[in-house]
Protein backbone atom coordinates (compact mmCIF):
# COMPACT_ATOMS: atom_id res chain seq x y z
CA UNK A 1 0.00 0.00 0.00
CA UNK A 2 1.32 3.44 -0.97
CA UNK A 3 -0.04 6.67 0.53
CA UNK A 4 -2.92 4.76 2.06
CA UNK A 5 -3.92 3.18 -1.27
CA UNK A 6 -3.84 -0.52 -2.09
CA UNK A 7 -2.09 -1.38 -5.34
CA UNK A 8 -2.61 -5.17 -5.74
CA UNK A 9 -5.74 -6.86 -4.42
CA UNK A 10 -6.19 -10.63 -4.59
CA UNK A 11 -9.39 -12.43 -3.55
CA UNK A 12 -9.45 -16.14 -2.67
CA UNK A 13 -12.47 -18.24 -1.80
CA UNK A 14 -15.49 -20.05 -3.16
CA UNK A 15 -18.71 -19.11 -4.97
CA UNK A 16 -19.49 -16.02 -2.90
CA UNK A 17 -16.13 -14.47 -3.75
CA UNK A 18 -16.40 -15.65 -7.36
CA UNK A 19 -19.64 -13.65 -7.50
CA UNK A 20 -22.34 -16.29 -7.98
CA UNK A 21 -25.74 -14.63 -7.64
CA UNK A 22 -24.53 -11.33 -9.12
CA UNK A 23 -24.77 -11.74 -12.88
CA UNK A 24 -24.49 -15.10 -14.64
CA UNK A 25 -22.03 -17.30 -16.50
CA UNK A 26 -23.12 -15.92 -19.89
CA UNK A 27 -22.88 -12.20 -19.20
CA UNK A 28 -20.25 -12.51 -16.46
CA UNK A 29 -20.22 -12.51 -12.68
CA UNK A 30 -19.54 -9.40 -10.64
CA UNK A 31 -19.82 -10.11 -6.92
CA UNK A 32 -18.69 -8.39 -3.75
CA UNK A 33 -14.96 -8.75 -4.42
CA UNK A 34 -15.32 -7.09 -7.83
CA UNK A 35 -17.42 -4.36 -6.24
CA UNK A 36 -14.79 -3.84 -3.55
CA UNK A 37 -12.07 -3.66 -6.21
CA UNK A 38 -14.07 -1.00 -8.05
CA UNK A 39 -14.24 1.03 -4.86
CA UNK A 40 -10.50 0.65 -4.30
CA UNK A 41 -9.84 1.74 -7.87
CA UNK A 42 -11.65 5.02 -7.27
CA UNK A 43 -8.94 5.87 -4.76
CA UNK A 44 -6.14 4.35 -6.81
CA UNK A 45 -6.81 3.99 -10.56
CA UNK A 46 -3.54 2.04 -10.84
CA UNK A 47 -4.97 -0.82 -8.75
CA UNK A 48 -4.50 -4.34 -10.11
CA UNK A 49 -7.03 -6.97 -9.04
CA UNK A 50 -7.10 -10.78 -9.30
CA UNK A 51 -9.87 -13.14 -8.21
CA UNK A 52 -8.85 -16.78 -7.76
CA UNK A 53 -12.11 -17.97 -6.19
CA UNK A 54 -13.90 -21.01 -7.61
CA UNK A 55 -17.40 -22.13 -6.66
CA UNK A 56 -17.96 -25.32 -4.70
CA UNK A 57 -14.53 -25.41 -3.09
CA UNK A 58 -13.98 -26.56 0.48
CA UNK A 59 -11.56 -24.80 2.81
CA UNK A 60 -8.76 -27.32 2.27
CA UNK A 61 -9.18 -27.05 -1.51
CA UNK A 62 -8.99 -23.27 -1.40
CA UNK A 63 -5.78 -23.54 0.61
CA UNK A 64 -4.28 -26.14 -1.75
CA UNK A 65 -5.37 -24.58 -5.03
CA UNK A 66 -5.28 -20.84 -4.36
CA UNK A 67 -2.82 -19.98 -1.59
CA UNK A 68 0.46 -20.37 -3.47
CA UNK A 69 -0.96 -18.79 -6.60
CA UNK A 70 -2.16 -15.80 -4.59
CA UNK A 71 1.18 -15.39 -2.81
CA UNK A 72 2.98 -15.41 -6.17
CA UNK A 73 0.95 -12.35 -7.21
CA UNK A 74 2.49 -10.32 -4.32
CA UNK A 75 -0.71 -8.60 -3.13
CA UNK A 76 -0.82 -5.86 -0.54
CA UNK A 77 -4.49 -6.66 0.16
CA UNK A 78 -6.03 -10.14 0.34
CA UNK A 79 -9.56 -11.23 1.18
CA UNK A 80 -10.05 -14.80 2.37
CA UNK A 81 -13.52 -16.35 2.57
CA UNK A 82 -13.76 -20.10 3.09
CA UNK A 83 -15.89 -22.56 5.03
CA UNK A 84 -19.43 -22.11 3.71
CA UNK A 85 -19.35 -25.31 1.68
CA UNK A 86 -17.84 -27.18 4.64
CA UNK A 87 -20.75 -26.09 6.84
CA UNK A 88 -23.13 -28.10 4.68
CA UNK A 89 -21.16 -31.35 4.74
CA UNK A 90 -22.01 -34.22 7.13
CA UNK A 91 -18.36 -34.53 8.23
CA UNK A 92 -18.17 -30.92 9.44
CA UNK A 93 -14.99 -30.37 11.50
CA UNK A 94 -14.68 -26.76 12.70
CA UNK A 95 -11.12 -27.19 13.96
CA UNK A 96 -9.91 -28.60 10.66
CA UNK A 97 -11.71 -25.92 8.64
CA UNK A 98 -10.41 -23.11 10.83
CA UNK A 99 -6.95 -24.65 10.64
CA UNK A 100 -6.91 -24.38 6.85
CA UNK A 101 -8.20 -20.83 6.97
CA UNK A 102 -5.69 -19.85 9.65
CA UNK A 103 -2.84 -21.26 7.57
CA UNK A 104 -3.90 -18.87 4.80
CA UNK A 105 -4.20 -15.98 7.24
CA UNK A 106 -0.69 -16.67 8.53
CA UNK A 107 0.88 -17.00 5.08
CA UNK A 108 -0.61 -13.80 3.75
CA UNK A 109 0.00 -11.80 6.92
CA UNK A 110 3.66 -12.89 6.92
CA UNK A 111 4.16 -11.01 3.63
CA UNK A 112 2.99 -7.75 5.19
CA UNK A 113 -0.25 -7.70 3.21
CA UNK A 114 -3.47 -6.50 4.78
CA UNK A 115 -5.80 -9.50 5.16
CA UNK A 116 -9.58 -9.34 5.58
CA UNK A 117 -12.32 -11.92 6.08
CA UNK A 118 -16.03 -12.18 6.90
CA UNK A 119 -18.22 -13.99 9.38
CA UNK A 120 -21.18 -16.08 8.21
CA UNK A 121 -24.85 -15.16 8.78
CA UNK A 122 -27.34 -17.69 10.14
CA UNK A 123 -28.54 -19.67 7.13
CA UNK A 124 -31.40 -21.15 9.12
CA UNK A 125 -33.27 -17.85 9.07
CA UNK A 126 -33.89 -18.32 5.34
CA UNK A 127 -33.53 -22.10 5.02
CA UNK A 128 -35.65 -23.95 7.60
CA UNK A 129 -33.99 -27.23 6.62
CA UNK A 130 -30.67 -25.73 7.76
CA UNK A 131 -31.81 -25.34 11.37
CA UNK A 132 -29.96 -28.51 12.47
CA UNK A 133 -26.64 -26.87 11.48
CA UNK A 134 -27.37 -23.52 13.15
CA UNK A 135 -24.88 -24.30 15.92
CA UNK A 136 -22.17 -25.02 13.37
CA UNK A 137 -22.24 -21.46 12.08
CA UNK A 138 -21.69 -19.92 15.52
CA UNK A 139 -18.87 -22.36 16.27
CA UNK A 140 -17.10 -21.72 12.98
CA UNK A 141 -17.47 -17.95 13.31
CA UNK A 142 -15.87 -18.11 16.77
CA UNK A 143 -12.96 -20.17 15.39
CA UNK A 144 -12.44 -17.73 12.52
CA UNK A 145 -12.51 -14.70 14.82
CA UNK A 146 -9.90 -16.28 17.09
CA UNK A 147 -7.66 -17.18 14.14
CA UNK A 148 -8.02 -13.67 12.72
CA UNK A 149 -7.04 -12.12 16.05
CA UNK A 150 -3.85 -14.20 16.17
CA UNK A 151 -2.68 -12.86 12.81
CA UNK A 152 -4.00 -9.32 12.74
CA UNK A 153 -6.64 -10.16 10.15
CA UNK A 154 -9.45 -7.64 9.68
CA UNK A 155 -12.94 -9.11 10.23
CA UNK A 156 -16.10 -7.72 8.64
CA UNK A 157 -18.82 -8.89 11.02
CA UNK A 158 -21.51 -9.60 8.46
CA UNK A 159 -22.76 -12.47 10.61
CA UNK A 160 -23.78 -10.25 13.53
CA UNK A 161 -26.38 -8.03 11.87
CA UNK A 162 -30.02 -8.98 11.34
CA UNK A 163 -30.16 -7.42 7.89
CA UNK A 164 -27.77 -10.11 6.63
CA UNK A 165 -30.64 -12.60 6.54
CA UNK A 166 -33.14 -10.34 4.76
CA UNK A 167 -34.33 -12.49 1.81
CA UNK A 168 -33.80 -9.56 -0.55
CA UNK A 169 -30.06 -9.84 0.02
CA UNK A 170 -30.10 -13.45 -1.16
CA UNK A 171 -30.42 -15.16 -4.51
CA UNK A 172 -33.33 -17.54 -5.17
CA UNK A 173 -31.16 -20.49 -4.09
CA UNK A 174 -30.76 -18.85 -0.63
CA UNK A 175 -27.09 -19.85 -0.54
CA UNK A 176 -25.63 -17.03 -2.63
CA UNK A 177 -26.03 -13.30 -2.23
CA UNK A 178 -28.16 -11.29 -4.64
CA UNK A 179 -26.63 -8.24 -6.37
CA UNK A 180 -27.86 -6.11 -3.46
CA UNK A 181 -26.40 -8.62 -1.02
CA UNK A 182 -23.04 -8.59 -2.77
CA UNK A 183 -23.04 -4.80 -2.57
CA UNK A 184 -23.74 -4.92 1.17
CA UNK A 185 -20.85 -7.37 1.65
CA UNK A 186 -18.52 -5.09 -0.31
CA UNK A 187 -19.63 -2.16 1.84
CA UNK A 188 -19.03 -4.19 5.00
CA UNK A 189 -15.47 -5.01 3.97
CA UNK A 190 -14.89 -1.41 2.93
CA UNK A 191 -15.91 -0.24 6.39
CA UNK A 192 -13.71 -2.86 8.07
CA UNK A 193 -10.77 -1.65 5.94
CA UNK A 194 -11.65 1.96 6.82
CA UNK A 195 -11.77 3.01 3.21
CA UNK A 196 -12.60 6.65 2.47
CA UNK A 197 -16.35 7.28 2.61
CA UNK A 198 -17.17 3.88 4.12
CA UNK A 199 -19.61 3.73 7.02
CA UNK A 200 -22.02 1.37 8.77
CA UNK A 201 -24.96 2.02 6.46
CA UNK A 202 -24.67 -1.60 5.24
CA UNK A 203 -25.95 -2.74 8.64
CA UNK A 204 -29.25 -0.88 8.37
CA UNK A 205 -32.53 -2.71 7.64
CA UNK A 206 -33.99 -2.54 4.16
CA UNK A 207 -37.14 -0.50 3.71
CA UNK A 208 -39.96 -1.18 3.52
CA UNK A 209 -40.12 -4.19 5.80
CA UNK A 210 -41.31 -7.39 4.18
CA UNK A 211 -44.92 -8.40 4.91
CA UNK A 212 -45.53 -11.57 6.89
CA UNK A 213 -45.99 -14.67 4.73
CA UNK A 214 -49.08 -16.77 5.23
CA UNK A 215 -48.88 -20.51 5.79
CA UNK A 216 -49.88 -21.40 2.22
CA UNK A 217 -47.36 -18.98 0.72
CA UNK A 218 -44.65 -20.34 3.00
CA UNK A 219 -45.31 -23.94 1.98
CA UNK A 220 -45.41 -22.99 -1.71
CA UNK A 221 -42.13 -21.09 -1.43
CA UNK A 222 -40.42 -23.98 0.34
CA UNK A 223 -41.59 -26.51 -2.24
CA UNK A 224 -40.38 -24.28 -5.07
CA UNK A 225 -37.00 -23.79 -3.42
CA UNK A 226 -36.64 -27.54 -2.84
CA UNK A 227 -37.31 -28.20 -6.52
CA UNK A 228 -35.03 -25.55 -8.05
CA UNK A 229 -32.20 -25.36 -5.50
CA UNK A 230 -32.14 -28.19 -2.97
CA UNK A 231 -32.84 -30.99 -5.45
CA UNK A 232 -29.99 -30.17 -7.85
CA UNK A 233 -27.59 -29.65 -4.93
CA UNK A 234 -28.47 -33.04 -3.43
CA UNK A 235 -28.06 -34.74 -6.81
CA UNK A 236 -24.54 -33.36 -7.14
CA UNK A 237 -23.69 -34.58 -3.64
CA UNK A 238 -25.05 -38.07 -4.35
CA UNK A 239 -23.05 -38.26 -7.57
CA UNK A 240 -19.88 -36.96 -5.94
CA UNK A 241 -19.84 -33.85 -8.11
CA UNK A 242 -19.10 -30.22 -7.34
CA UNK A 243 -20.31 -27.07 -9.06
CA UNK A 244 -16.64 -26.12 -9.35
CA UNK A 245 -15.53 -29.23 -11.22
CA UNK A 246 -13.49 -28.30 -14.32
CA UNK A 247 -13.80 -24.59 -13.55
CA UNK A 248 -10.91 -22.16 -13.40
CA UNK A 249 -10.58 -18.80 -11.71
CA UNK A 250 -12.34 -16.03 -13.59
CA UNK A 251 -9.51 -13.52 -13.09
CA UNK A 252 -6.24 -15.36 -12.37
CA UNK A 253 -3.94 -12.42 -13.07
CA UNK A 254 -3.95 -8.91 -11.56
CA UNK A 255 -5.59 -6.64 -14.11
CA UNK A 256 -6.72 -3.01 -14.13
CA UNK A 257 -10.22 -2.45 -12.78
CA UNK A 258 -13.02 -1.02 -14.85
CA UNK A 259 -15.31 0.97 -12.61
CA UNK A 260 -18.98 0.24 -13.23
CA UNK A 261 -20.92 3.28 -14.43
CA UNK A 262 -23.84 2.76 -12.04
CA UNK A 263 -23.19 0.26 -9.23
CA UNK A 264 -26.33 -1.65 -8.20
Amino acid sequence: MTDGRYTRYVAVGDSQTEGVGDGDDLTGLRGWADRLAERLAVTNPELRYANLAVRGKLAHQIRTDQLDAALALRPDLVTVLAGMNDLLRPNFDPDAIAGHVEAMFAAFAATGAAVATLTFPDLADNIPLARPIRGRIAVLNDRLRAAAARHGVIVAETGRHAVATDPRLWNADRLHASPLGHQRIADAVAEALRLPGADDSWTRPLAPALPERGALRTVADELHWAAVALGPWLMRRLRGLSSGDNREAKRPQPLPVRIAAAPA
